[in-house]
């Protein structure tokens, strides 16, 4: 029995010393519940709505008036035919009611941005209802960017802002720590090759593996899939191979900071999995989440990442409406990557 005990003391001071896999342990547990118990929400808030009105009658007020009033819409105001689509495609409006009763027959028209087919068809369906409560008249819906409302096209960017942060963060880190551990990363670092050299050395393989991984993507997203192709794709490409450094420096960044497989695994679980599934905005819309979250997410590369590419892939728009992304990627590559090559060198 004092051998069982002995052992037990022992386990118990490993895992206490071990303090960084420790915390997240305990740590993921905590942020996975208050995530999916208060903050992360499959409804679907403030849809911004316009209105087209070309005769303004008791009607029209009573149901703009609803509008105004649901806390389900964010009623942006009554705009002129010719605006809705530029609203649209600059996501400003989620949704366009025009109300036509200019030709007969009389009808209700709803426009909808169904890039997002979640929000697609939850927006439609709340709008739907207040039409129905107050008119009789026929409505007709149109939804842009994704016609078929195909889920395909909600989730192959997401998807993508996932593979890339797994393949070039995570195995880039543990590939490194690794070495640490077996011994051959210090006997590398005291041979005449520079440190920078046998980092890009490691890198590079993960580089070109993530290019062949976006070549199957792009290739089945636009052939078996079914995403429109057009000139945007050369900048998913380039915005993408942007991306992958970002994630790469993200995995050589963790290398500094773990010392064994587990805890580089751990962190990046930590760091990359959960952020990205719950905060990316890959399944849950980031406008309904609460304030706070909103702003966190704002530090998770895949949200801009997602966010350009489903502006790109099902919008089909050019490069100035992801100019935000694009600059914000940019900014995180550059200073993950400086921080990133300053640790190692200090470690090392």
């Amino acid at each position: 029995m004092s051998i069982f005990v002995s052992i037990i003391k022992k386990e118990v001071l490993h895992l206490v010393r071990d303090f960084r896999t420790l915390t997240a342990v305990l740590f993921m547990p905590v942020v996975l519940l208050l995530l999916f118990g208060f903050a992360i929400s499959t409804e679907v808030n403030n849809v911004r709505i316009v209105a087209v009105v070309d005769m303004h009658t008791d009607q029209t007020r009573q149901i703009i008036e609803k509008f105004s009033s649901n806390p389900y819409f964010t009623f942006e105001g009554i705009v002129h035919a010719g605006e809705v689509d530029k609203l649209l495609r600059k996501g400003k409006a989620d949704a366009a009611v025009i109300f036509d009763y200019g030709k007969a027959p009389h009808r209700h028209q709803i426009i909808v941005d169904a890039s997002n087919t979640t929000m697609a068809q939850t927006s439609t369906a709340y709008i739907e209802s207040v039409l129905n409560e107050s008119s009789e008249t026929p409505i007709v819906t149109n939804t842009l960017y994704n016609p078929q409302l195909k889920s395909a096209y909600l989730f192959v960017p997401g998807i993508m802002g996932m593979i890339f942060i797994l393949i070039c963060a995570i195995m880039t880190s543990v590939s490194i720590v690794s070495e640490k551990e077996s011994g051959t990363m210090n006997l590398l670092l005291v041979s005449p090759i520079r440190p920078r050299t046998i980092i890009l050395g490691k890198l590079v393989p993960y580089f070109l593996l993530s290019c062949i991984i976006l070549t199957l993507v792009l290739v089945l997203s636009y052939t078996v899939l079914g995403i429109p192709f057009s000139a945007s794709a050369f900048n998913v490409i380039w915005i993408t191979l942007l991306y992958i450094t970002l994630a790469l420096s993200l995995g050589l960044l963790i290398s500094t900071i773990a010392a064994t497989q587990v805890s580089a695994l751990l962190v990046s679980g930590v760091m990359f999995m959960i952020p990205i599934v719950l905060l990316s905005g890959m399944i849950f819309p980031v406008e309904n989440m609460p304030a706070a979250l909103q702003w966190l997410s704002c530090i998770v590369p895949a949200r801009w990442y997602i966010s350009a590419m489903r502006i790109l892939m099902i919008q089909q728009l050019p490069l100035e409406h992801v100019l935000t992304e694009v600059s914000v990627l940019s900014g995180m590559t550059i200073a993950v990557l400086a921080l990133a090559i300053k640790k190692f060198n200090a470690k090392n």
